[in-house]
């Protein structure tokens, strides 16, 4: 299905690409989609025809190098899932999307981890599309409400530990970067100037993201 209905194709522009492109442009950038920790953003993602793929994609791979242990597929899962984010400006779209990620990683987790299995995890993982699947309008780099776009980063560190910090869209954007932001970027040990967070967390057991709210 390319269109919901014709008044969001004149309203929105809301065509979706098909599967046949979305994995021919997803080819391109094979040896991205193939690690794990590779960050993706779909700024205009609609439903996730694209983000949903490339997550398969992730956890072909995590299941290729981790399938034989539940802890560390648990843990690449989770990594896979936190590198994908995506935008749209309508939100029966967010939802959907947010919805299908989570089916995916569901299935696979299920498949894979079987009693090792924990409600945990699953609640980490819908903490985690809430904060990198938004509703906005990329254009502006704006939620609808007007506010800047968030997008948190999750890093994993010490194993079982993750850290998160937050950083605003139009400050993070190459095309934004000049020198009314100089106060708020650092260079980091390779020369390169790089944005400082705007909130930053402490790092904690990636089960237990939903403390971080």
């Amino acid at each position: 299905m390319q269109i919901k209905s014709k008044k969001r194709v004149t309203n929105h522009g809301e065509v979706f690409t098909a599967e046949r492109e979305v994995n021919a442009m997803l080819d391109l950038v094979k040896q991205e989609t193939d690690r794990i920790d590779s960050r993706f953003l779909e700024p205009a993602c609609g439903n996730g025809n694209f983000l949903a793929e490339i997550l398969r994609r992730k956890f072909t791979i995590v299941k290729f190098r981790y399938g034989k242990n539940a802890a560390d597929y648990e843990r690449y899962s989770v990594v896979a899932i936190s590198s994908i984010y995506g935008i749209d400006i309508l939100q029966d779209n967010v939802i959907e999307c947010r919805d299908r990620m989570y089916a995916i990683f569901e299935k696979e987790y299920m498949l894979n981890c079987q009693e090792e299995a924990n409600d945990e995890t699953r609640e980490s993982v819908r903490c985690i599309l809430q904060r990198n699947i938004l509703c906005g309008d990329a254009q502006k780099m704006k939620t609808l409400n007007g506010e800047p776009i968030i997008f948190s980063e999750w890093s994993i560190i010490k194993e079982c530990f993750i850290k998160r910090r937050d950083f605003q869209l139009d400050q993070i954007s190459k095309y934004q970067l000049d020198f009314s932001n100089v106060g708020r970027c650092q260079i980091d040990e390779t020369g390169v100037m790089v944005q400082c967070p705007i909130r930053e967390f402490p790092p904690i057991h990636y089960r237990k993201i939903p403390q971080y709210e």
